[in-house]
């Protein structure tokens, strides 16, 4: 007779995002960012021109999704792509993080800040297809 095998915890997926804790943002520090009310934000969240995800028991946002004073000009098309495709939250920001050497930066959020940004747009776009 074998022993039995004791239950072996399996791994989940990895965790998307900025690896270093610097690299997010909680929602009261992007409304002091973009110079808004914290319930701005939410609709901001809510409206998909903003992805954020719990991290520790509090929703956070990539810092670099909003740049300077504003968020990034093409995410909320590429988060609506995403989202008609299927892609919740956690899998959108697996998608813009995922990297990819044929993008500037290597990841999808972070040619979104440069001239890439269209690329990306239509990659998101082709997804459905």
């Amino acid at each position: 007779m074998t022993e039995p095998v004791p239950d072996q915890a399996v791994p989940g997926p990895e965790l998307a995002g900025p690896a270093d804790p610097a690299g997010w943002l909680t929602l009261p520090d992007v409304a002091e960012r973009l110079d808004v009310s914290i319930s701005k934000v939410h609709q901001m969240i809510r409206d998909r021109e903003l992805l954020a995800v719990r991290r520790d028991g509090v929703r956070r946002i990539p810092a670099d999704l909003v740049a300077n004073e504003t968020v990034l000009k093409h995410l909320p098309g590429v988060l609506n792509l995403l989202s008609d495709n299927g892609y919740d939250d956690e899998a959108a920001l697996r998608w813009l993080y995922e990297p990819d050497d044929t993008l500037p930066g290597n990841t999808p959020a972070a040619a979104l800040s440069g001239d890439q940004a269209r690329e990306v747009k239509r990659r998101a776009q082709a997804l459905g297809f």
